[in-house]
């Protein structure tokens, strides 16, 4: 069977997408790999794929049971032999899956990284022949990712202890050019086929508001989209505790998630959202890596995560089906600091010396400021992402918020040259707030002890709302007019490119909102979709039968975008049905008939429901 007919036959597409098609052949021919693909982009199919192909099997090295459970399931559904290998597994299942592995029962197993080095795993694994083993959410194995995870520091170890070197294949969703580096360093990659197709993500609306009171802006955007699943992040265990708390009081369908919870009511919780029991997920970052749920119509960042990476990584799990999606991202001036608070007082890796650690934290320091930067700028939000990732796009992307919003060019410079020569005649010894407490003229007890009253930049600014202050320097940090040290305390510093404008060589403009707060809750709605709401509406009632029975999340028996492909293609015979956008030959076995036949059932009742309007109107005629 050749690459083109498995992707039919298990996965149910007529052709690859971007990417895909080149990292398989590379994987096929026996090259190592690196694919940095966005969500939602397939990378499971590029090592999947190779699987059924290559003769030995594949190991799939992943860093979460529900990761796997779930693309387990994903497999068996399409008719592929897979199995799972992690903590959740007693002795005996443990036993049964590597028994079966070796009769060559599977051809592609996952297993937890914390797993590779136990005795009777390498053991089993010299005893077999592995083709093909895949690291995936491989940015884990960097320390300046946004998920480190020393366990993966010991894949190259395991590897080198197989009888026979397989083709080693890492994929990841988000990595910086940093970032990548390490992933082909770290695991020893020879020589590999590196792939990155892009990290935009079109079907995702970006925006960033800035409520005063955040609890009511929730409120009030859940009323506006009732009917819509989606995650809600905070970034810590007590805000989701008292967000779940208030949005279940006022009669919200939602649940929560966050390592203070027992490992069975994460599990139970989990389970509930993914298959629809409740519609809101509630949680830290603790929750989401690997969950494939496809119908999560919004991502809601209650608070601003501590870096591009893990926000990035976090919204995109939203629109996984290329439906029209929206990411919020809710931000006050709190965030900053809780963030801040996070990265000092983070545990210290047992594994890490004193200087590494500091090292780490300053990176973290800077990543903070950039994902702050985000949430002040006024420019295309998604090409400020994809310019942090080093893809270049337009300035304009017509699906965010601040490219929908009408703004005004306003000459800052006499501003910036007043900011700036405060910087220079306190020495640039001070943070963000004492700068603008001093040129506001703040009667402050820190800024009156200080050097910052007694300058004559003090008071320069008292007619300049902190609001508007804060925004320019922000932008002179962002534009790199300004710079910030990474110290635990940072101070705002000249840069280099400070003084041309500081002696008027140079004029700069700043775009300022005519309208702050554009309410944008609908994404752009896909046009030319004959979607009829009503044979969707019993397409997804038949689903979510046909998978309670087999105690499956729906969308593991069709996503969503396969349902409303049906409403538009109206499939009438098994060869129409292969037809539809994620249907395969295995799909078309075990569902075929029973979709089919609802399809038919709608037609024919829509059939004799026009008719009776049509004599009811030649009666009254």
């Amino acid at each position: 069977m050749k690459k083109h007919e498995i992707l039919k036959k298990y996965f149910g597409y007529a052709s690859f997408r971007e990417g895909q098609e080149l990292l398989i052949d590379n994987i096929l021919n026996g090259k190592d790999a690196v694919g940095i693909m966005p969500t939602g982009a397939g990378k499971s199919i590029c090592f999947q794929v190779p699987a059924l192909l290559l003769e030995g099997i594949t190991l799939v090295i992943s860093p979460l049971i529900s990761l796997m459970k779930d693309q387990v399931n994903s497999l068996t559904q399409a008719g592929i032999k897979a199995a799972y290998i992690n903590t959740s597994l007693t002795y005996n299942q443990y036993n049964i899956v590597l028994e079966r592995a070796k009769r060559l029962e599977y051809k592609i197993i996952y297993v937890a990284p914390e797993r590779l080095l136990a005795p009777d795993f390498i053991s089993f694994a010299q005893d077999i022949n592995i083709s093909l083993v895949t690291i995936d959410e491989a940015h884990c194995v960097s320390a300046w990712g946004q998920d480190f995870r020393p366990s993966y520091l010991k894949i190259p170890q395991f590897i080198e202890s197989l009888s026979r070197r397989p083709i080693v294949a890492a994929f990841t969703a988000t990595a910086t050019e940093l970032v990548k580096n390490d992933m082909i360093a770290l695991l020893h990659l020879e020589q590999p086929y590196v792939l990155t197709t892009g990290f935009d993500r079109k079907n995702l609306f970006f925006e960033v508001r800035k409520p005063k009171d955040k609890s009511l802006a929730l409120q009030a955007y859940l009323e506006k989209n009732k009917s819509k699943s989606g995650i809600i992040y905070c970034s810590t265990r007590k805000t989701v505790e008292e967000v779940c708390a208030t949005l279940c009081e006022k009669g919200y369908s939602c649940t929560r998630y966050h390592a203070g919870l027992t490992d069975t009511e994460r599990k139970e919780n989990q389970d509930s959202f993914i298959y629809d029991k409740h519609q809101i997920m509630v949680a830290t970052n603790a929750f989401g890596m690997g969950i494939d749920k496809s119908n999560v119509h919004f991502v809601l960042h209650y608070n601003m995560p501590k870096n591009i990476e893990s926000y990035y990584q976090e919204a995109g799990r939203a629109g996984r089906d290329g439906e029209p999606a929206h990411c919020l991202l809710f931000y006050s001036g709190q965030d900053v600091i809780t963030n801040q608070f996070l990265i000092e007082k983070a545990n210290e890796n047992e594994e890490m010396d004193e200087k590494t650690a500091e090292e780490i934290k300053a990176r973290q320091r800077e990543l903070l400021k950039k994902m702050t930067f985000y949430c002040h700028t006024n420019d295309c939000l998604r090409e400020y992402i994809l310019k942090y990732f080093g893809s270049r796009s337009s300035n304009y992307c017509g699906n965010c918020a601040n490219c929908n919003n009408n703004f005004d060019a306003q000459d800052i410079t006499i501003e910036a040259q007043k900011i700036m020569s405060c910087i220079k005649r306190s020495g640039e010894r001070f943070g963000i707030i004492m700068i603008m407490d001093s040129l506001r003229g703040s009667k402050n007890i820190k800024v009156l002890n200080s050097t910052l009253s007694k300058i004559s930049t003090y008071g320069i600014m008292a007619d300049c709302s902190e609001k508007k202050l804060r925004s320019i320097i922000n932008f002179l940090i962002e534009k790199d007019y300004l710079a910030v040290t990474n110290d635990e305390f940072p101070k705002v510093m000249l840069s280099s490119k400070s003084s041309d404008v500081l002696f008027g060589r140079e004029k700069l403009e700043m775009k300022i909102a005519k309208a702050q707060e554009i309410i944008i809750d609908k994404p752009k709605e896909k046009v030319n979709r004959a979607v009829d709401a009503g044979l969707l509406s019993r397409l997804k009632a038949l689903r979510n039968k046909i998978a309670a029975a087999q105690h499956v999340p729906s969308y593991i028996v069709f996503a969503d975008a396969a349902l409303s492909d049906m409403c538009v293609k109206l499939p009438k015979t098994k060869e129409d049905f292969l037809e539809v956008s994620g249907v395969g030959q295995m799909k078309l076995d075990k569902y075929g008939n029973a979709f089919l036949s609802e399809i038919n059932s709608f037609l024919n009742d829509d059939f004799f429901a026009q008719s009776k309007v049509e004599q009811e109107n030649r009666r009254s005629n």
